[in-house]
């Protein structure tokens, strides 16, 4: 999930300030991003937990490999971090990260921190040679009021966001997706929409596309996810779930991208593209 993010505004960001990768679980940067991820999403307990964060930073798996990256200031100030996860697939398909979860202190929001970290995570999916970027985000149009104002409560305005993601270059994926565990009675998550950053040569800037190109082969979408649910679904489930939601597309070989402030056509009873 991406929280607290707001468009940037004339300011670049402070200097000096790098975007670094975490590789040692003893560094204090991982508790520093844990307070910013707490005090970032409204539902914090949907999170990754803080404690899992050394663990997976040093997992080596050939078919995850987990990262965490923070933007500091020379003096060690943590402004903002994302934790991401690189999934690469066989063949021609290639594999895309997963983006966990991003965020920036509220001091730090609108200064271009939030845009550093998108850049390096598309920079690290570059040199493995992944496709692109995925992330989930809540629409606002299917957030309770409850959940709204407990949003607004942590400084960061659901519309705003979504803009704000979309001026990073997420394009929503015109696919019917959920989490498969974690909404009521655990079962799933449906207010969440997927968004994609390709890096295709064609398809760098989603503006600049053709309209007929604007899309994503339907494989990686279910092949990412289910190497990302295979992690705390176990491959069974997480295969189980990847079809689902291949059915659920009507097994297009490409769905569409559509603005990234826009929720999927499925939400409001159109066919999927």
């Amino acid at each position: 999930m991406l929280g607290a993010m707001t468009p940037a505004g004339p300011h670049p960001t402070p200097e000096p300030v790098r975007v670094r990768r975490v590789t040692d679980p003893a560094d204090p940067a991982l508790h520093a991003f844990g307070v910013i991820q707490e005090r970032s999403y409204y539902a914090p307990e949907m999170l990754i937990p803080p404690e899992m964060f050394g663990m997976l930073i040093t997992r080596r798996d050939p078919q995850r490999e987990d990262r965490l990256l923070v933007a500091q200031t020379r003096g060690g100030e943590v402004l903002g971090g994302t934790l991401i996860s690189h999934l690469p697939l066989p063949g021609p398909l290639g594999g895309a990260v997963f983006n966990s979860f991003m965020a920036v202190t509220r001091a730090a929001r609108g200064l271009g921190v939030g845009r550093a970290l998108h850049r390096a995570t598309l920079d690290g999916a570059r040199q493995a040679g992944l496709r692109g970027v995925f992330a989930d985000s809540v629409h606002p149009s299917r957030q309770s009021e409850e959940d709204r104002a407990a949003e607004a409560a942590t400084g960061v305005e659901p519309s705003a966001r979504r803009a704000a993601l979309h001026a990073l270059g997420l394009r929503t994926v015109n696919v019917p997706y959920w989490q498969p565990v974690g909404g009521p009675d655990g079962g799933p998550l449906t207010d969440l929409d997927l968004l994609y950053h390709p890096l295709n040569p064609d398809e760098t800037d989603p503006d600049e596309m053709n309209p007929d190109d604007r899309s994503v082969p339907l494989a990686l979408v279910t092949g990412v996810l289910r190497a990302y649910w295979t992690g705390w679904l176990g491959e069974e489930r997480a295969q189980v779930e990847a079809q689902a939601l291949a059915e659920r597309s009507g097994h297009a070989a490409r769905v569409g991208l559509l603005p990234g402030t826009d929720a999927p056509t499925y939400w409001s009873g159109s066919a999927g593209r």
